[in-house]
């Protein structure tokens, strides 16, 4: 399995859509932060990522204080933390009339009518949330606002007819059309995530461009299907066909960590999931991510997380305190 995909599995992404909007100029929306409206999205979570899928026209986005961003058909803006920003007909520095402010209906995923008597655009979004306190090499590797065009991309037709089909099946209300709209969300979600990846500068460093790099790519892809395996720096560097010293140079310039480093913390990370889960006794979650001893285990993991693993278990999935949320973001 490769890397992204194992760490989507571990960190658990759900997902479904929460918006199907037909917009017609002037409107504009104040979109809070996601961990806002979590209690009615997402129950539970603390933190959600946010996308937003142009089907047709067009609509500019603003981050803060940032530059106002134009999305066009076809194309994709993902809020990855889920900050507040702004969406609408008009570019954000232009003086907002507050007559034109809309108030969403959330969710709703029947087609409904915002805005004026202008031109419309046809707007899509969805809510994205991964496990709580599981340390995620995805969200630390991107930035707080990207675009892609996932029209242009080979999986374009099949995300459109996907997307309208799943939010007419879920407006219908027929029999299991709730799961499919989760997946569908959940595919595009992934997709971004993707074409975000296949788009990064040749310069480019971090975890997502290490997947890119034929030799660093492929070591993360042996860390991740084989964590509990005796890796040493030179057996990776065999199986990936480059030299010891290549390896280290060429995969800390781009992760920002020496590959054994890595390989601890990701190790950490699933005995983290391990142990949110209740599966086994310290000894075979240990076993598991490639401890000889539980007592090396648990200094390791201590070390990382601030907490023993049983105190770590005892607090269970759910939200936990100061020390559990501080676990790092990236393995």
């Amino acid at each position: 399995m490769d890397a992204l995909s194992e760490v989507l599995r571990m960190v658990r992404l759900q997902g479904a859509f929460f918006l199907n909007a037909e917009c017609h100029e002037p409107w504009y929306v104040e979109a809070p932060p996601a961990a806002d409206m979590a209690p009615v999205l997402c129950p539970g979570a603390r933190q959600l990522a946010i996308l937003h899928l142009v089907v047709e026209g067009h609509c500019w986005i603003q981050l803060g204080g940032g530059q106002p961003m134009r999305i066009e058909a076809g194309e994709a803006v993902v809020l990855p933390a889920g900050d507040a920003h702004l969406i609408g007909s008009a570019a954000g520095d232009a003086p907002l009339d507050r007559r034109h402010r809309v108030a969403l209906r959330l969710p709703e995923l029947a087609l409904a009518r915002y805005g004026g008597d202008g031109d419309r655009t046809l707007l899509v979004c969805g809510w994205f949330a991964f496990e709580r306190d599981i340390p995620n090499p995805l969200l630390a590797g991107l930035p707080p606002l990207f675009r892609v065009a996932l029209a242009s991309r080979a999986a374009g037709p099949w995300i459109d007819q996907s997307v309208r089909y799943a939010l007419h099946e879920a407006a219908a209300g027929h029999p299991g059309s709730t799961t499919v709209a989760a997946k569908v969300a959940e595919s595009m979600f992934i997709e971004a995530v993707r074409a975000y990846v296949d788009a990064l500068p040749a310069h480019e460093s971090g975890w997502l461009a290490g997947l890119r790099d034929p030799h660093v790519g492929r070591c993360l892809a042996l860390m991740h299907a084989q964590p509990a395996r005796d890796w040493s720096l030179e057996a990776l560097a065999d199986d990936v066909h480059v030299s010891r010293s290549v390896l280290a140079e060429r995969f800390a310039a781009l992760v920002g960590l020496p590959p054994m480093q890595y390989l601890k913390r990701w190790r950490l990370a699933l005995a983290a999931r391990l142990l949110c889960s209740g599966r086994g006794n310290l000894a075979r979650v240990a076993e598991a991510v490639g401890y000889e001893s539980e007592a090396s285990f648990s200094r390791a993991f201590k070390s990382e997380f601030g907490l023993a693993p049983g105190a770590w278990r005892s607090q269970g999935p759910g939200p936990a305190g100061a020390d559990r949320g501080a676990a790092r973001a990236h393995p």
